[in-house]
């Protein structure tokens, strides 16, 4: 079954209750929501996208992203949502690996596509509705794409994670049985990429019938999400742990409690135990945790809302350092590195099987092979689980810094700075930072200024994903194999 036969059936249910809004401003009822991405898919087909094709977004958060997606779908095509953080020359390599046809971007994307080459972008809306046309919906097995979400390992090469129809169903079905329950007049509210988490939530939201909130912002701002959540009420949310931290220091310093604030469900990297304790003090029970990975996305396991905010069980405080059990539709084993299962206790890398985890990388078997045995995913994720199966993890593979709930990962970072002529050695760290989680820090061997340095990543990678800091070294701590020991690095970082 397509999945876009979802908001096909909400509107033909409800089609006059709010479905988008641009800020407080309603954009759209469910039977517009519908009707636009129909004639948007007709526009599509028009333009002779068919069944199984890729169409990618590259635009901020906006209603206008959930009607591209949801038309993409209708077509029977499959989304690439990429981060709108990206630089154009980076979309650009997610374009051309995935083969996308056509890519929907806003008016400001639109020109850092052009100046990276891309030909198959368009200003949407008024580029691709056909008016007065209108489609079915494409027919679609569970096992067919659905979304293209593009991760990348320690090369720093993209890998297309193929999300199927069934893993969403699967996905969205499992967050009503150990997430949250959503109901007809609850509020998604996107403050984190649509590209990402929270993007993927919209399904059961739509499934559901609730509202959809983009802020004016089109990202998060703590007083905006504030207010918002004020003024709609029973709001829902996807935040990274970043997120969480400075909406607590924002709350508190204006004198809010987060009125309206239903469901905050955090993720997408370390949430220190200090920090949820505030902010469940100051919000109170609306937090849950959740642990996913591209390849078995939003759902392998699940810490409650109870479980975050319980004081009185022996183990909450163990618990909340946790990231819950495994949710209804997955299995979940620590293995040793034979892959062989271990006790309760033991530490291992973590595996995940079930219906949300993938069935293979884009154009990649290769990676494939690496990443999927005998039916279970390898996150790479190192953690145990304990007798009651709560799974607490212990370290992050493959080095990656998430900064800001996004992703940098270090091998992409050190390769654009070894294109300096003056830079003979390179390795990037993440070190903690108060407001970001992490934040980039490059050690560098050479005489290259930090000026030159900053100016070459820009040109090459997102802003987000350039080193905040520079440490000249004489040379980088080896090994007797000649591999750098960034965990000296990161030491030294410690005890500076």
């Amino acid at each position: 079954m397509n999945i876009a036969h979802w908001l096909e059936r909400r509107a033909h249910h409800d089609p006059a209750r709010a479905a988008l809004y641009h800020g407080k401003q309603c954009f759209a009822d469910y039977a517009t929501f519908d009707a636009r991405a129909r004639a948007m898919a007709a526009g599509l087909q028009a333009r002779g996208v068919h069944a199984g094709d890729r169409v990618a977004i590259f635009m901020g958060n906006h209603p206008d992203w959930l009607i591209a997606l949801y038309a993409i779908l209708y077509a029977g095509a499959a989304a690439v949502p990429m981060n709108a953080k990206l630089h154009g020359r980076e979309a650009r390599i997610i374009l051309e690996n995935s083969g996308a046809y056509v890519c929907f971007t806003d008016a400001a994307h639109f020109v850092e596509l052009k100046a990276a080459g891309v030909t198959c972008a368009c200003i949407m809306p008024p580029d691709m509705e056909a008016d007065g046309a209108s489609v079915e919906i494409c027919h679609r097995e569970a096992g067919d794409l659905a979304w293209l979400f593009y991760t990348s390992g320690t090369t720093g090469t993209p890998k297309g994670v193929m999300i199927t129809h069934g893993m969403l169903q699967a996905m969205s079905l499992s967050y009503g049985m150990d997430v949250d329950c959503v109901q007809a007049h609850d509020a998604a509210l996107y403050a984190a990429p649509l590209s990402h988490g929270a993007g993927l939530y919209n399904f059961i939201h739509v499934q559901a019938g609730a509202r959809h909130v983009c802020p004016v912002s089109g990202g998060f701002d703590s007083n905006e999400v504030l207010e918002l959540a004020a003024y709609f009420g029973r709001c829902h949310m996807f935040a990274a742990p970043t997120m969480v931290t400075r909406l607590t220091r924002t709350a508190k310093a204006v004198g809010l409690r987060g009125e309206g604030l239903r469901t905050v469900v955090y993720a997408g990297g370390p949430m220190y135990t200090a920090d949820i304790i505030e902010a469940v003090d100051h919000f109170g029970p609306v937090f849950v945790q959740i642990y996913g990975q591209g390849e078995c996305p939003m759902a392998i396991t699940a810490l409650s809302r109870h479980d975050v905010a319980d004081r009185r069980h022996p183990d909450w405080y163990a618990r909340l350092g946790s990231v819950g059990r495994a949710q209804s539709v997955v299995e979940v084993q620590i293995a040793d590195s034979d892959g062989r299962p271990v006790a309760a206790g033991s530490s291992g890398e973590i595996l995940v099987r079930g219906a949300p985890v993938m069935r293979a990388y884009w154009g990649n078997p290769e990676a494939t092979s690496r990443t999927l045995r005998d039916g279970w995913l390898m996150t790479g994720d190192i953690g145990y689980l304990d007798v009651a199966g709560y799974l607490t993890l212990q370290d992050r593979s493959k080095d990656v810094i998430i900064t800001g709930g996004s992703n940098v990962y270090p091998r992409e970072v050190e390769e654009v700075l070894l294109r300096h002529p003056q830079v003979t050695e390179v390795s990037v760290v993440g070190a903690r930072h108060a407001d970001w989680g992490e934040e980039v820090v490059a050690f560098v061997v050479g005489d290259a200024s930090e000026v030159e340095l900053d100016t070459l990543c820009l040109e090459n990678i997102a802003r987000f994903k350039r080193p905040k800091r520079y440490i000249r070294l004489d040379e980088l701590p080896k090994n007797n194999y000649g591999k750098t020991l960034k965990t000296d690095l990161r030491s030294y970082l410690s005890e500076a």
